[in-house]
């Protein structure tokens, strides 16, 4: 079923309107689909090498407003949202998340985990619908997805568009070990920075 998929996310990359299918992709895989944006992504930066930087923001942009309908998802229709949930088996996670939040705690840690969802392979759309479910600030769910998946988009539609095929095979073998890796540094670096300038402060 995946690979099928894929494998259509592929044909889709090649066909004339393929960014209004990327687009719709983005959109979906934010709340429902499994298949992630940069299937799309990377072929299309290839084929369209000039048409980078536009490929990247459709991307983005069509991700976050996924990502906003997964949080209504999250906020409106909590069986749905619990059954997307607990098929990831994030039930207890979120729980623990909800409760941490109601009593004051854990702001910066769903920072930080929502940050790495929507960087790292993590599954994103568990995040945006949970992010409903635990009532997270929406203002700054909107700003850390832009941040989070633009980064994460760039970097694929950029690189692909210089290294072609190389990227594309060297990211399908150790993509998301690197996503995650850079995704933790990055975490890691601003809470550090933070830390100081709250020191210093």
């Amino acid at each position: 079923m995946l690979i099928q998929l894929y494998n259509k996310c592929l044909k889709l990359a090649a066909h004339k309107n393929s960014k209004y299918f990327l687009g719709l992709i983005s959109f979906i895989e934010s709340s429902i689909f499994p298949i992630p944006p940069d299937v799309m992504i990377a072929p299309m930066a290839i084929a369209k090498k000039k048409e980078f930087f536009k490929i990247f923001l459709i991307a983005t942009i069509f991700s976050v407003l996924g990502g906003i309908f997964g949080y209504l998802i999250g906020v409106y229709f909590f069986d749905f949202a619990m059954g997307i949930v607990e098929f990831y088996n994030y039930e207890k996670k979120v729980i623990n998340i909800k409760d941490a939040l109601s009593q004051g705690a854990g702001f910066y840690a769903w920072l930080a985990i929502l940050f790495l969802a929507g960087f790292t392979p993590l599954p994103y759309k568990v995040f945006t619908i949970a992010s409903g479910l635990v009532s997270f600030n929406l203002l700054i769910f909107i700003l850390i997805s832009f941040v989070s998946r633009g980064l994460r988009f760039f970097i694929v539609s950029y690189l692909a568009s210089k290294f072609g095929d190389a990227f594309t095979s060297y990211m399908n073998k150790h993509g998301q070990k690197w996503f995650t890796i850079i995704g933790i540094i990055i975490v890691i670096v601003v809470g550090i920075t933070y830390l100081l300038m709250k020191f210093y402060d």
